[in-house]
């Protein structure tokens, strides 16, 4: 296949920093910290916030101090602030003040670009309205902010040109609020968000299935935008990009690099936004037209979810802490780790990414030239319309239009990705608005 246009050499695709940064995070620490979160008895939205040992007041003033403490130890290369939002509704039957905890480790070339770790602080017993019972959440969802929290400890140890925020929200069990206020706040700072990592339950390895598997994750992805407009809709039903949109690539890019730089680990990609029937707090940021994905076990034990602690028939139920496997939540810590590194370190997905090639034995892709001296090209991508992920590509240069010679548009889809010297490249950008990560 003859191509134009193409520089002769190819950069590295591979960053050795992210073998590094793979094996760091720490079973113990992760520990520690899933502890010291089932100790405040529980974390319910609506429970106490003025005691110091018990409830989510004492819970999040803990965890702004562990971020402010990893900060200190890395110059204050962290900004943590709280970001919240007084709410009422359905699950919450008086005015309650919502707050997420945010640590910001801002970007030194592109600061405004952000990508994003997210757990989720509160928890839950079989009554969602009940706010005095005990209620550790172990792994729903204190393996989320522990992983938070670990992430920020292995990453604060390094720069990057974009920023990452690690996030621990409030509200999830009663409406998902905490993430509806952190989308909101990160469009007032004017934020570009490429990616936010969604981490709920990272911690159970034995499913009620019987099935007992420590190597295996499922990502969740939108494929359809859920913020497309009725224009966009019409020009993707004739043109494809129901399997591409940014969440979807989002997930694509995060299995390609456990693949690359982590061992005994699968990530199954789940096409579906969600568990069926059920949510999560990357909801809220793909409303608002984000790219956000779900990143949690594979094998769930519903016994030991949103459930009194109680033994019922022989059967125990309750999130306790017996349920959480440390050294696999490590090992979840660490693909939110290499994930959130790799794209901070690489450039912006390209804009304004375009396609032409009707009725055309060849297929030209286009896109807006970055001004980002970091941009030092561009790789095209293209794949069978039935396969699940990329399966091909090639390095096309600093360029702003490619022609693939000799594959006709009509039977593969097709996208584009920037370039970094250091080994790193964004996700990929499918054509049009359906797999656009900035609007």
């Amino acid at each position: 296949m003859a191509a134009t246009s193409a520089t002769s050499v190819a950069p590295s695709q591979e960053d050795m920093r992210l073998y590094d940064i793979a094996n760091a995070p720490q079973a113990q620490r992760i520990e520690q910290d899933i502890r010291t979160l089932v100790d405040f008895g529980t974390r319910h939205t609506l429970s106490d916030t003025q005691s110091d040992t018990q409830g989510i007041g004492a819970a999040r003033r803990w965890i702004e101090a562990e971020f402010k403490r990893i900060s200190t130890q890395c110059g204050g290369c962290l900004e943590v602030v709280t970001v919240a939002k007084t709410v009422e509704g359905k699950r919450i039957a008086k005015p309650t003040e919502v707050v997420n905890v945010i640590a910001i480790q801002r970007g030194k070339t592109d600061p405004k670009r952000v990508v994003m770790m997210s757990g989720d602080i509160d928890s839950r017993v079989t009554d969602v309205l009940d706010a005095t019972s005990i209620s550790p959440g172990a792994n729903d969802n204190a393996s989320g902010v522990a992983g938070a929290l670990e992430a920020a400890r292995v990453l604060s140890k390094y720069q990057f040109n974009g920023t990452i925020v690690y996030a621990a929200l409030s509200g999830e069990e009663q409406g998902l609020y905490g993430g509806n206020i952190l989308a909101d706040y990160a469009k007032a700072q004017g934020w570009q968000v490429q990616a936010v990592l969604n981490n709920d339950m990272i911690g159970n390895i034995a499913g009620i299935n019987g099935v007992v598997n420590n190597s295996s994750v499922r990502v969740f992805s939108e494929g359809v935008r859920f913020a497309e407009t009725a224009d966009e809709a019409k020009e993707r039903y004739f043109s494809g990009g129901e399997n591409d949109s940014a969440s979807r690539n989002l997930a694509r890019k995060i299995k390609s690099l456990a693949d690359q730089y982590m061992t005994n680990l699968d990530v199954m990609l789940v096409y579906r936004l969600d568990r069926f029937g059920r949510g999560g707090h990357h909801l809220p940021f793909n409303q608002a037209g984000l790219p956000a994905v779900r990143i949690m076990e594979t094998n769930e034990h519903y016994d030991r979810q949103h459930q009194d602690i109680r033994v019922e028939n022989g059967i125990a139920y309750g999130d306790v802490i017996e349920g959480v496997d440390f050294d696999f939540t490590a090992k979840l810590t660490a693909l939110n780790a290499i994930s959130l590194a790799a794209q901070a370190w690489a450039p912006a997905p390209p804009t304004k990414v375009s396609i032409e090639g009707q009725v055309s034995p060849s297929t030209t892709l286009s896109w807006q030239k970055s001004t980002d001296d970091t941009v030092v090209g561009y790789r095209v991508y293209w794949r069978s319309t039935t396969a699940p992920e990329w399966t091909h590509s090639r390095y096309v240069g600093k360029v702003d239009r490619f022609t693939l010679d000799n594959l006709v548009i009509d039977n593969y889809l097709f996208g584009v990705a920037s370039v970094a010297a250091n080994g790193n490249v964004s996700p990929v950008v499918f054509p049009g608005a359906a797999g656009a990560f900035f609007k």
